[in-house]
């Protein structure tokens, strides 16, 4: 198979990922192997390719925002079966019996793993995922509009959740890019109401298009109070304000997976008056069932920009410096 591979953690700058030809992989026990039709580019990929998360298999393919269609079934398998089209996102396996899997954070699993980082990604022809892990994609949705959904949409969704923010309520996103646009449009349609701090103008036109109540650069404060907030940004300068704009008993969550160092806070200006300070971690396979029922029930259409495989670096070269709207994709293969 056709794959692009990370060598060595390097500046995506560089052009780090090969195109090279690998051996087709082979799915285990429990396992289903698919042909990949596409793969959302995503900043963790840039925090793994880049090597701000430590680099934990060399040579790697990275992505984990696949969607395919199941071509061959490991022994012990049963839920899926050749030709069904399936999604595969960032968690790829937890142990299913430590005292978080049990309490149902399996976010919080020790020994869990992840797609593109222990084990190979979507950049590539074909890819394994443990079929417990994957999930059947609403029909509602084209493969390009699906493959944002499995991490951008199931870490935003999540990231609402721990928000607190009810229906009619005021949420502020910092930052806008393949996560936020989708978080916005599931917050609008549960009638809250938006407001987004973010850099570059053509983010804060497709904020406005997508209907944000307010609009301003990424440090400017929002004109009222907020109920909630959802940084994800990864730009620790960004927490301070962030909370500051919050009304008392508001909640921030942090949605990266990493974050730039977090300058000094005071207790009164930032913290007080019952504020609270969260981040997200990964997902459970219950924030991707739901996120995908909601967003279908809408439906939700998420903005992509199409690349091909081999265009990978430049893919992420424009991620990195804010050249895309909403989400980036590879097309791996066609339909």
């Amino acid at each position: 198979m056709r794959a692009m591979v990370l060598m060595g953690t390097a500046p995506v700058d560089t052009a780090p990922l090969r195109l090279i030809e690998m051996p087709d992989p082979e799915p285990g026990p429990g396992e289903v192997r698919l042909r990949v039709r596409v793969c959302g580019i995503c900043r963790t990929d840039l925090h793994v390719i880049e090597g701000e998360l430590p680099p934990v298999r060399l040579p790697l393919v990275p992505g984990h925002q696949i969607v395919g269609v199941v071509d061959r079934c490991g022994p012990g398998t049963g839920r899926f079966r050749p030709g069904d089209r399936v999604g595969v996102a960032w968690l790829r396996r937890t142990c299913g019996a430590c005292p978080d899997c049990r309490r149902g954070d399996e976010n919080l699993c020790a020994q869990s793993s992840y797609t593109g980082y222990h084990e190979h990604g979507g950049y590539a022809e074909l890819a394994v995922v443990p079929e417990a892990f994957a999930y059947p994609i609403p029909d509602v949705f084209s493969d390009e509009e699906a493959a944002p959904l499995l991490c951008a949409g199931i870490i935003g969704y999540r990231a609402l959740r721990r928000s607190e923010v009810r229906p009619g309520e005021r949420l502020g996103l910092f930052g806008f890019g393949s996560s936020a646009h989708i978080t916005l449009q599931v917050a609008l349609h549960r009638g809250c109401q938006v407001y987004v701090s973010t850099r570059g103008e053509a983010h804060r036109a497709l904020a406005r298009q997508l209907g944000a109540i307010w609009v301003g650069g990424a440090d400017e404060p929002p004109p009222v109070p907020l109920d909630g907030a959802i940084l994800f940004a990864p730009a620790g300068e960004l927490v301070p304000p962030a909370l500051r704009a919050l009304r008392p008993g508001g909640t921030l969550v942090v949605a990266g997976i990493y974050l730039s160092p977090v300058p000094a806070m005071t207790y009164k200006e930032h913290l007080f008056h019952e504020k609270r300070l969260t981040s997200v971690e990964a997902n459970t396979r219950r924030d991707g069932e739901d996120l995908l029922r909601e967003a279908a029930a809408i439906p939700l259409r998420p903005r992509v920009q199409v690349f091909t495989l081999p265009q990978a670096n430049h893919a992420l070269q424009a991620l990195k410096h804010d050249g895309i709207d909403g989400t980036g994709l590879l097309r791996v293969a066609t339909a």
